[in-house]
């Protein structure tokens, strides 16, 4: 092992996790559907002072299968399921075309939680897509009008000179039209929820949809091993 392997080793080893008081969670009491758990330990994630707890994991294969991941911003939660927006042009957005199922991944460190979901994706309509990106920041928008997301750009001046560019036309046009910004829909078959123990002894309930079910009493619930 090298020097820098064996300093980056120790650096690793002395991570520690979860040094604070994490919360009990009793599956008994969990409601039938997914959704409102998941309202409840957002809610839970944004008291407890959790830095963007948002931000989500998002995991997708290419055409031949291949798997890909990338963290982006949860765009919100009902009852079709897990929103999120991107460019239809972009490499998630190729991906999604060709297999339309997906991964998210929600961790709060602070309370020592996960939440995992799968499910297929779906394309919202032109006009949600348009809502979401208008409902957003400025920056949101001038981020939308720079370039063509996740293709090669020449140089970090041609990407300064673009996103300048585009500030300026969201400044002056925050109505402008960003055509291949599209928000998209996982519908869940499947959510986990993860409540992490000091002691290991973690709570994984798993809800599974059932085969053509709709509505809260579609459910099952099961517990995990750790």
């Amino acid at each position: 092992m090298s020097k820098a392997d064996a300093l980056f080793t120790d650096l690793l080893h002395a991570q520690r996790v979860w040094d604070t008081e994490l919360p009990d969670f009793d599956p008994a009491t969990a409601p039938p559907a997914p959704l409102p758990l998941f309202h409840t330990w957002f809610a839970d994630a944004v008291a407890a002072g959790q830095p963007e707890p948002h931000a989500m994991t998002l995991a997708t294969a290419d055409a031949d299968g291949l798997p890909d991941v990338r963290t982006l911003l949860l765009h919100g939660a009902d009852e079709r399921g897990f929103h999120f927006a991107s460019h239809a042009t972009s490499a998630k957005g190729h991906q999604l075309a060709a297999r339309p199922y997906a991964a998210l991944g929600f961790y709060w460190p602070s309370l020592g939680r996960q939440v995992r979901v799968r499910g297929p994706v779906l394309r919202c309509t032109p006009a949600e897509s348009h809502a979401d990106l208008h409902a957003r920041s400025t920056g949101a928008l001038a981020a939308a009008l720079t370039g063509t997301q996740s293709e090669v750009v020449e140089s970090v001046a041609a990407l300064h000179r673009a996103a300048d560019a585009a500030w300026e036309r969201a400044q002056a046009e925050p109505d402008a039209e960003a055509p291949t910004w599209t928000r998209y829909v996982v519908e869940p078959a499947e959510a986990e929820f993860f409540q992490g123990d000091a002691r290991r002894r973690h709570i994984r309930l798993r809800y599974r949809r059932a085969e053509g079910g709709t509505g809260g009493s579609a459910w099952t619930r099961e517990l995990l091993w750790p």
